[in-house]
């Protein structure tokens, strides 16, 4: 009898059987598929993006963040970011304006937020009006402010350049917060 056959249980554990790796099988150079991990410092689609800058936990900067491309945020901003994608993390802070095509916070901004695509997560502290094309808000997202929907968010902000004054040179000094960092060490 085949009181089996064409059943989806045996038929899931054939597959099973035929896809599990097998002991010793890896092979130097061997192409892998690694699943994608969900964290909480990742946006939702990178496409072709590129890495993220990324200002961490115990980095606190005053002043302002130009990017062309995604920074992340889990430390502290006293000042204004202008980039394409903006992700404020869980435990950032960010006391200025965020303006960027798509912005997700998950953390604490006191400022105005502006992009095409605005997503505030469960774990979010607004305050300050959001200008968008798209906004989302998740259950237990704090938001306080005005929601202004426009088809161009980003129009009447001043953008910033990114540029390099002339005066910067091979012995250029920056300061970060009172610590004095030369690129001639």
């Amino acid at each position: 009898m085949l009181s089996n056959f064409g059943s989806k249980k045996s038929e899931q554990e054939a597959d099973k059987l035929n896809t599990a790796p097998q002991q010793g099988s890896f092979k130097p150079g061997a192409s892998t598929t690694r699943l994608p991990s969900r964290s909480s410092s990742q946006l939702i689609s990178r496409g072709e993006r590129g890495d993220p800058s990324i200002i961490g936990p115990d980095l606190k900067i005053q002043g302002n963040l130009i990017s062309t491309g995604e920074i992340q945020v889990d430390g502290e901003i006293e000042g204004d970011i202008h980039a394409t994608y903006v992700l404020v993390g869980e435990k950032a802070r960010v006391q200025g304006a965020v303006n960027a095509e798509e912005v997700i916070v998950r953390g604490y901004v006191m400022g105005s937020v502006r992009g095409g695509k605005v997503m505030l997560q469960a774990t979010c502290h607004v305050e300050g009006d959001v200008h968008h094309r798209s906004l989302s808000i998740e259950q237990g997202g704090y938001f306080e402010g005005k929601s202004r929907r426009s088809d161009d968010p980003l129009a009447g902000i001043q953008q910033p350049q990114l540029s390099v004054p002339p005066s910067c040179s091979s012995s250029t000094s920056l300061s970060i917060l009172g610590n004095k960092l030369d690129d001639n060490l």
